[in-house]
């Protein structure tokens, strides 16, 4: 049986392009294109005809960096597969990427394994994996090259939390070498945690407790030490390198500099960096908790240097970092000592939408909205042209997002699995519609028509930026 569906009447928006089209769906892909009001786009016929006019049809969202149901400081985030894929659909994403962890002792398959179990069965839209390597030895350096092969092609490591993720520099070059010879992208969370470790202890020590100075002793200078360092490793070792959650302006500048120079350096930003700032969190009666992350919010003037970055195609992709912890019980954990505050925000769903109020404000074009929220990510980790984009052959991954749709974000509107928004009243224009995962609707008019288990584990190929 044969399944097909027409868009008809929207303005298709994808990184290239932007065409009043009419959009035909058959089996789960686009299989065609057609200039609207033309002989040739009355021509495709369906089944079900979704109407897009007056609307934009943009390819799903790929958020390239999620940690659902991650294990962090004595407790899991509290989003599962399940609540954070149907909370990524509402928000008009239609594939994650999240992060196997590797524990340290462990082998890298065993790691990989769990996460599939926690996944299998329970997602709303497509998954795929990178791989976090914790513990660098001779066993984990020869499973990366069998990861690549099986789809797995990126490996994140840490700079920051010694004890916990950390790796030291040989453990990085190593890796990087590594990556070098198979074709992997080494992911980088880069923050000096050494350094950072001896300023959490110095500033507790001063009876400095509240969760505003988790930003100050994450100091930007520590951010941007690392990146060089990163970068240079990784030119010693010929490999790519992908910097994750880029906060600080003199991270952007080492970046930009490696750039400048002709190296295979990319750089990803959140929209916690880009909209949100340190005044969150100092706000009173521990409500700074929530706002939580590492690398940390940082003061309101970095931001521009993170939207310039983002026009300069100096950072190339904006990701969440979704890692919710409920405010109550979980945040609570550090109420006394910000170093016990479980690190990460919430985002999963409200993505699209701001990067939608950021080109309203100007900050980027409709394209580029596109670019940094679906196409590269897609490039980036080897899900390109399958994922994206919205051109014959694609999976019909497709969004029906209306642009004058006003919304206020809250909590009390949200799917994620979390206790507070941290955009709580924030009024924006733009909102999601309708979302199609593979020609099935998951969002239906605003309504939640998906399903557990529809989304398919998706295994990628290398970083198409460096084909």
């Amino acid at each position: 049986m044969s399944s097909r569906t027409v868009i008809r009447g929207g303005l298709v928006v994808t990184a290239s392009d932007e065409i009043h089209a009419d959009v035909l769906i058959e089996d789960g892909r686009i299989a065609a294109l057609a200039a609207s009001g033309t002989p040739a786009a009355e021509a495709l016929t369906a089944e079900r005809v979704i109407d897009a006019s007056g609307k934009y049809v943009i390819p799903g969202g790929v958020d390239g960096h999620t940690h659902m149901e991650m294990p962090f400081g004595g407790t899991y985030a509290a989003d599962t597969f399940e609540t954070g894929t149907r909370a990524a659909a509402w928000g008009g994403t239609t594939t994650i990427v999240d992060f196997a962890i590797q524990s340290v002792g462990h082998s890298l398959r065993s790691g990989l394994d769990a996460w599939h179990a926690k996944a299998e069965g329970n997602c709303a839209i497509d998954y795929a994996f990178h791989m976090i390597v914790s513990d660098v030895d001779q066993k984990a350096l020869k499973e990366m090259d069998l990861l690549v092969e099986e789809g797995v092609t990126s490996f994140k490591q840490f700079m920051a939390y010694p004890g916990v993720f950390y790796s030291d520099d040989g453990q990085i070059l190593r890796a990087m070498q590594r990556a070098a010879g198979n074709g992997g992208l080494i992911m980088m969370h880069a923050e000096n945690g050494i350094a950072i470790d001896v300023l959490v202890e110095q500033a507790l020590a001063r009876g400095e407790t509240d969760p505003r100075y988790h930003g100050e002793v994450r100091k930007a200078l520590l951010e941007a030490e690392a990146t060089h360092r990163a970068i240079k490793l990784a030119q010693v070792a010929g490999a790519p390198l992908y910097v994750v959650h880029v906060s600080a302006t003199e991270a952007v500048a080492e970046l930009t500099r490696a750039r400048d120079e002709g190296l295979n350096v990319f750089g990803e930003t959140c929209p916690q960096y880009l909209f949100l700032s340190t005044d969150n969190l100092a706000e009173p009666d521990f409500e700074g908790a929530k706002y939580v992350c590492s690398t940390p919010l940082r003061p309101r003037e970095h931001q521009a240097a993170l939207w310039r970055g983002l026009r300069t195609n100096d950072l190339q992709v904006v990701s969440t970092d979704h890692c919710p912890f409920c405010f109550s019980g979980q945040k609570e954990l550090g109420r006394g000592d910000f170093s016990k505050i479980p690190n990460g925000m919430p985002g999963v769903e409200n993505r699209m939408d701001l990067l939608h109020q950021a080109v309203v404000d100007g900050h980027i074009s409709r394209r580029r909205w596109i670019e940094i929220a679906c196409a590269t990510p897609a490039r980036m980790f080897g899900l390109y042209p399958k994922k994206g984009t919205i051109a014959p052959g694609a999976d019909a991954d497709v969004v029906v997002y209306d642009p004058h749709a006003e919304q206020v974000i809250s909590v009390e509107t949200h799917h994620m699995n979390v206790d507070y928004s941290a955009y709580e009243g924030r009024r924006i224009t733009g909102r999601v519609e309708t979302v199609l995962s593979r020609g099935v609707p998951v969002v239906t008019e605003r309504e939640y028509t998906g399903r557990k288990g529809h989304g398919v584990y998706t295994p990628r190929a290398t970083c198409q930026y460096l084909n």
